[in-house]
């Protein structure tokens, strides 16, 4: 079974999430939308004719999206089979943090 296939996001907190966003798009071109995030697409290397997503959002810093992490940042990582991948990880001796949604 693969495990980590691509990044799925990149979400962190800012005191000024619409000018960080803002900025991004103006120097950067990076497209936002009205929540601030942006959403970049790619064709999957082993099928080609299907599109993926990476989520790109800078939240402000009273967000409970990152919850029940304390951290300014989350990584969000693409998997083949996340129900799967969890069983082997929880074998593996890793802590499961949270609920799967």
């Amino acid at each position: 079974m693969k495990r980590v296939t691509g990044i799925g996001g990149i979400f962190f907190k800012s005191e000024k999430s619409k000018e960080i966003s803002d900025w991004y798009k103006k120097h950067l071109n990076i497209p936002t939308l009205k929540d601030g995030s942006t959403c970049f697409e790619w064709l999957d290397k082993e099928n080609p004719k299907e599109i993926g997503y990476t989520v790109w959002s800078a939240f402000k810093n009273d967000t409970d999206y990152l919850d029940p992490s304390k951290s300014e940042f989350m990584v969000n990582y693409r998997v083949e089979n996340l129900v799967e991948l969890m069983k082997v990880l929880i074998e593996e001796g890793v802590e499961q943090c949270g609920k799967i949604e």
